[in-house]
């Protein structure tokens, strides 16, 4: 085993197992008694958990606002919630949501106690001023299984258009203090929002894994959570109250946690590259972007390799996961790969995820997309693909 240098960033203290969401309270009351909880607009709510958490954290005494973050966030709409509530004395942000509102979250926790515009930090299109904190504490509670974002540094912000982004506020400071995952709260998940979730999640693990700045400790990290998701996956996808169905939603949120802190550690590839334009200028959800593309991606990472690169580590790689999803017979390192790309266009074809044209993407769109994915994550894509390669990845799902 080769050990180079390698560094990690903070992780937020991990509670993880069924029922650990009703250690809120308790776990909110050792920061103070005011709090401010920035949820969904629908999946919490809509749980018998969201009155059971009011009337706990009612009987601890705390007192508490809340905010509802319904859709991608924005920076204008972090930027008003921030100024509604500083000096205020928010002593605790407490976030139970999917990525955006943990993201969202990320951001307000990380402004209130300055209550400065998030243009003042936010990646390529802000002013570029250093972060210097402190953020107020925040507990990251999420309800889906897919950016990992409870444990990452980074709060993903978006306005959408023509002239739109998709774009960071990161710092460590911005990680949370304590992530609660409670695969509990996944049951109410409709399967659609698994299968986009999961393959955001099953994504970030397989691109972390293959990420040009991987090291043995994320290695590990990345395969164990890689090996839950392809164990649990599709039994989280059927659903139901079955004991597969409870283990597969446990599988889920662990792989997804896993992949909020391997992408965090070593970032991601060329699926994310993508889908940060994507995202950016045509309504279509993130993990949507992340499933549809996962196949055809890894299809053209490998064809580049073989024909660029072919002593590189990361086709030994492609052919473990190759190996991961069709155990049996032993096969060659090409036959590995090969049958890794056709099993994950099966799982494209078997989630029914949409094309991007579902979504509006036409053929005059792609050279712009193309143009514009080349973000961090395209940085640690194993291999640097040329602009014709990026656009057939797109073409073929488009």
């Amino acid at each position: 085993m080769e050990l180079n240098a390698f560094s990690t960033v903070r992780l937020p203290r991990i509670i993880f197992g069924e029922n650990t969401h009703q250690q809120l309270p308790s776990l909110a009351a050792t920061y103070g008694r005011q709090i401010l909880l920035v949820i969904g607009a629908v999946s919490f709510c809509a749980t018998p958990y969201w009155s059971q958490l009011r009337d706990a954290l009612k009987a601890a005494e705390l007192q508490w606002n809340n905010v509802i973050i319904d859709g991608e966030p924005s920076p204008q709409q972090v930027d008003k919630i921030v100024a509604q509530f500083h000096q205020t004395g928010i002593d605790c942000v407490l976030a139970i949501g999917g990525g955006s509102v943990l993201d969202a979250a990320k951001a307000i926790a990380g402004l209130l106690p300055q209550g400065n515009t998030v243009m003042d930090y936010l990646e390529g299109v802000g002013k570029g001023l250093e972060y210097t904190g402190p953020a107020t504490p925040l507990i990251a509670v999420p309800t889906t299984a897919g950016t990992g974002s409870e444990a990452t540094m980074n709060a993903v912000l978006s306005v959408q258009g023509s002239n739109g982004f998709k774009k960071s506020f990161r710092h460590p400071d911005l990680v949370a203090e304590i992530a609660i995952v409670d695969p509990l709260l996944l049951a109410s998940c409709p399967p659609a929002l698994i299968a986009a979730n999961g393959m955001d999640a099953f994504t970030q693990l397989l691109e972390s894994y293959l990420s040009c700045r991987a090291n043995p400790l994320t290695d590990a990290l990345a395969w164990s959570g890689l090996e839950a998701m392809v164990q649990h996956f599709f039994a989280a996808w059927e659903g139901g109250d079955s004991e597969a169905a409870r283990q597969g939603r446990a599988g889920i949120a662990y792989g997804a946690l896993i992949s909020g802190i391997t992408l965090a550690q070593v970032g991601l590839g060329s699926v994310h590259g993508l889908a940060s334009p994507l995202g950016a200028y045509f309504p279509i959800p993130h993990g949507i972007v992340c499933g549809t593309l996962l196949a055809a991606a890894t299809e053209g990472n490998i064809r580049s390799l073989h024909q660029r690169q072919p002593e590189s580590p990361a086709l030994k790689k492609y052919a473990r996961l190759g190996r991961l999803l069709n155990p049996g017979p032993e096969l060659t390192d090409s036959q590995a790969q090969e049958a890794l790309t056709v099993t994950l266009h099966e799982w494209t074809q078997r989630l029914r995820l949409p094309r991007l044209g579902h979504y509006g993407v036409e053929a005059s769109d792609v050279d712009n997309i193309v143009a514009n994915c080349r973000g961090g994550s395209m940085r640690t894509n194993p291999i640097v693909l040329t602009d014709s390669e990026v656009r057939e990845i797109v073409e073929s799902r488009r």
